[in-house]
């Protein structure tokens, strides 16, 4: 363990760089931490791999599902040769007063001094090498401040470079303040190291407003409202880590997920939470969640907005529930030599009191056989008899019960369901006659009737409504936490597609609204909230930013007023001159323009993104590759030597890299089937940017920008 003595030589604040080790040099010192943490990592992980597991368990599955949960935790215990154990260093209070009283480090104050890194290390005698930063003892490293040091005197950060410690920085916090918190060097090149493969965490980096997003409760369902570069992907995904590590058992049995808008997005974020030595958390988009048909159809918008309105659940649930009807003859059962009848009217009695119970359609037909069978019971009992239950199950299983229930009850395929109800206009009336317009109900249409489920040509928003339809008809399973990224493009219907995935737990929603670029993005989060099924959710807003340069989302932010004109600008933290370049070109020379930028682009270290209008997509790549640039798609920036990606402009949501290159901003609002979503995929595309934003364009900027 280190000593007092490894107390900061310089002005707190003053990053300390690596220089030739001496027995008195705390740098050697903390690596040498490093060093034996490492050392007990891997004694940890050799002890979890020795472990004798024969004749452990009673059986086979017992050994299987043992040996599953053995590798997880040897996986879990992995060390990442490029990415160090710790990243800082808590001295307490405590500590600090004691060493001064006695000038010495030994004693029982040693245990006050907390290393903090992505996951528990100890040594051989169970002590602390590194502590988990999601323990409750490390809050303080993202919390403290000289106006409130939490009774931390000390806060070390370390820099790194290639899996080792290349400088530290301290920060004394016993100081106190007028108020104003230095800005740690450290930090803000740990922000602004080079993006190059996917996405990373940014434990070293939390901020304290997102620190108490991180670390809020299970029980409760957060949104979080953040713009570009505010770090709300992050956030969420930080979140689940911290659940479950907080609630390790409760989220085992009923697990988690994070949704992202599409696969390539997912590609970009799944490698954060392995980092964090999470590896069970499933990822998904909304359209694999609702995968229960083939998608080979794309709808017009205006037929997708109906389809995605909240009143197509009540139109469902009206379509299934009139295939419930009435019998209009009495039930006789045999029993042996006596015959029980029970009214017709009786049977609709129970009919109407299952319907009012609103339960599942598969549930309350479960139920009707039992309730019949119970109705014979009653019989037999007034005539002397003494049924038990196994006489009412096996009432229950007649088969005179078995086909009234098949007739006033038949079982209803979800996929069939949506089939009628868009193929039959007059089914489709019958259904929604005060809550659909005529208009509407002809934009649901198909425009030829198809056959079946399998002939027929599905579209996305024809796969929510199945999904609902099949929830309509059994519960769909609910999971304990689920994180949804860029919310505000989902539908209405979506968001119930995903509330009933959460419906018994929690969620972590993430979005900005000024992002929205669907024709039925989310106006306000708490129509979305109450659509996804928890209104009671809490809304944060994240307003600093800490991805993109001062001068890009400036620039950016010119576009609130149109797109958004109820949100407040994001303020960057980061100042950067000469992030911003605006380039015009000759009529004719857009191509040669953006190759040249990307040349320029590629010049300095980190990833280079390549954003232009989707119709331009294609001749791009021919330029590109003409000129000897081989560039990346979407997702495969996860390889080590991604440097270049040309992106269309719909995917680049939720994607980052050091230095953009933005061609045809005109083209990308004209792209989109309405202005106000096309200046809204314009707010996207020009907020990419990690060190510098390249604007390439040949024709007029929109208005909207020159405000």
């Amino acid at each position: 363990m280190l000593t007092p003595h490894d107390t900061p030589e310089t002005a707190p604040g003053t990053p300390h760089s690596a220089g030739v080790p001496s027995d008195g040099d705390p740098l050697a010192r903390e690596r040498a931490h490093l060093a034996a943490s490492r050392a007990s990592l891997r004694a940890m992980r050799e002890d979890v791999e020795s472990l004798d597991l024969t004749d452990v368990t009673a059986n086979w599955v017992n050994a299987a599902v043992l040996n599953a949960r053995i590798e997880e935790r040897i996986d879990s215990l992995a060390d990442l040769a490029h990415t160090p154990l710790f990243f800082g260093r808590l001295d307490y209070v405590r500590q600090v007063a004691a060493d001064e009283a006695s000038g010495t480090a030994e004693g029982p104050y040693r245990a006050e001094r907390f290393y903090i890194g992505r996951r528990h290390v100890h040594d051989p005698a169970g002590d602390p090498m590194v502590i988990d930063w999601r323990a409750p003892v490390s809050q303080p490293f993202y919390q403290a401040s000289r106006t409130n040091p939490l009774d931390v005197a000390l806060r070390r950060r370390f820099g790194c470079t290639g899996g080792d410690i290349t400088a530290y920085e301290d920060e004394d916090l016993t100081a106190g303040g007028d108020g104003g918190e230095r800005t740690s060097r450290l930090l803000q090149q740990e922000i602004e190291r080079p993006r190059v493969g996917p996405m990373r965490d940014i434990v070293a980096t939390i901020q304290p407003e997102q620190d108490e997003i991180v670390r809020a409760g299970l029980s409760g369902t957060v949104c979080v409202q953040g713009g570009p570069g505010t770090g709300k992907t992050a956030v969420g995904l930080h979140r689940v880590a911290y659940l479950l590590y907080a609630h390790r058992e409760r989220l085992a049995r009923t697990g988690t997920l994070v949704i992202g808008p599409n696969d390539s997005f997912l590609r970009y974020i799944e490698q954060v939470l392995p980092a964090l030595g999470e590896l069970t958390v499933r990822q998904a988009t909304v359209e694999t969640l609702v995968a229960h048909v083939p998608v080979t159809a794309t709808d017009p918008a205006p037929t997708a907005v109906v389809k995605g309105d909240a009143r197509m659940a009540e139109v469902l649930r009206r379509a299934l529930r009139s295939h419930v009807g009435r019998p209009t003859e009495p039930l006789v059962v045999v029993r042996g030599s006596r015959r029980w009848r029970v009214p017709a009217d009786e049977i609709t009695v129970m009919i109407e009191e299952l319907l009012a119970r609103d339960i599942r359609y598969g549930a309350a037909r479960e139920a009707l056989p039992q309730r019949i069978a119970h109705a014979v019971l009653l019989r037999m009992e007034q005539a002397g008899e003494a049924p038990d239950d196994r006489v009412q199950n096996t009432v229950a299983r007649d088969r005179a019960v078995k086909a009234l229930v098949k007739e006033v009850w038949p079982p209803v395929d979800p996929a069939k369901l949506v089939v009628r109800l868009l193929g039959d206009a007059d089914f489709l009336r019958a259904h929604s006659a005060d809550l659909l317009t005529e208009e509407e109900r002809t934009a649901l249409l198909w425009p030829k009737p198809y056959r079946g489920v399998k002939s027929a040509r599905w579209s996305p928003a024809d796969a929510v409504l199945i999904d609902e339809a099949r929830d309509l008809v059994e519960r769909t399973p609910s999971l304990g936490h689920v994180v949804l990224d860029e919310a505000q493009d989902l539908s209405p219907m979506q968001y119930r597609a995903v509330g009933r995935r959460c419906s018994t737990g929690s969620a972590t929603v993430l979005g900005d609204l000024a992002q929205g670029t669907t024709a039925w993005a989310t106006p306000a989060w708490p129509e979305a909230l109450r659509h996804l099924g928890k209104p009671e959710a809490h809304v944060e807003e994240l307003t600093a930013g800490f991805r993109v340069p001062r001068e890009v989302i400036a620039y950016a932010s010119r576009l609130l007023p149109a797109i958004a004109p109820g949100l407040r600008e994001v303020r960057s933290v980061r100042e950067s001159p000469g992030s911003l370049r605006l380039v015009r070109t000759e009529p004719g020379a857009l191509l040669p323009g953006l190759v040249e930028a990307c040349h320029d682009a590629l010049t300095h270290e980190g990833s280079t993104g390549l954003l232009v209008p989707d119709p331009l997509v294609e001749a791009t790549r021919e330029a590109l590759v003409g000129a000897g640039l081989a560039p990346l798609a979407p997702g495969d920036e996860t390889r080590a030597d991604a440097r270049l990606t040309l992106v269309p402009a719909s995917l680049a949501k939720g994607l980052e890299y050091d230095y953009v290159v933005l061609g045809e901003p005109g083209g990308v609002v004209e792209a989109e089937p309405t202005r106000g979503a096309g200046l809204r995929r314009l707010y996207v595309a020009l907020t990419r940017a990690v060190s510098g934003l390249t604007v390439v364009h040949e024709g007029e900027l929109p208005r909207e920008l020159g405000r």
